[in-house]
């Protein structure tokens, strides 16, 4: 997916100048026109930052370049999964099509040396994971967790957070966020 064609398409389908995005995001002008000119990849939460401002979340984001329409389904193939990560960050949306749904259910790879930034993530609801495979580190608040396969997660998501894989071999997990506008 090219997000700055798609970002730059939807701020100005919204009418909103970069300058107005940015003062919105509480970002610089500056940021905006290079996540649009596609010379920075903005991490998760950056990106989160800018659709808050339009208002947008991610999931409406990446719908908007694969097309989705509200069909209800039961089963997701794997190729039917929407990658909604950025960068080298993978998070596939499980049950993206569901109407109203009240949680995102993912599946999420962590490559070696990968994080979801230097920026503390913050959000309204909760959120629980089940490590499948590998290692990951969770930042919660003041307070780093070194999870292992088999090990889990579960939080209010306005605690400050961010994840991080600073080991040698990839980590997958299956997670749930409350809401499901993630």
């Amino acid at each position: 997916m090219d997000i700055g064609a798609s970002l730059k398409a939807v701020r100005k389908m919204r009418g909103l100048s970069q300058r107005e995005l940015a003062k919105r995001a509480g970002v610089t002008n500056s940021t905006i026109s290079m996540i649009e000119k596609n010379s920075v990849s903005p991490s998760i939460s950056s990106l989160k930052k800018v659709l808050a401002g339009i208002p947008m979340s991610l999931v409406e984001f990446f719908s908007i370049e694969e097309g989705t329409v509200g069909e209800q389904k039961v089963v997701y193939r794997s190729e039917e999964l929407l990658d909604i990560g950025t960068g080298d960050l993978v998070y596939k949306l499980i049950g993206r099509d569901f109407p109203n749904r009240a949680m995102s259910l993912m599946y999420e790879t962590y490559p070696p040396k990968t994080s979801t930034g230097d920026d503390m993530l913050q959000h309204r609801g909760e959120e629980g994971a089940y490590i499948l495979e590998g290692k990951i580190e969770l930042t919660v608040a003041d307070e780093t967790f070194v999870l292992h396969k088999g090990d889990s997660y579960y939080f209010k998501s306005e605690l400050p957070h961010k994840f991080a894989n600073p080991f040698e071999e990839p980590c997958r997990l299956v997670s749930a966020t409350t809401p499901g506008d993630f």
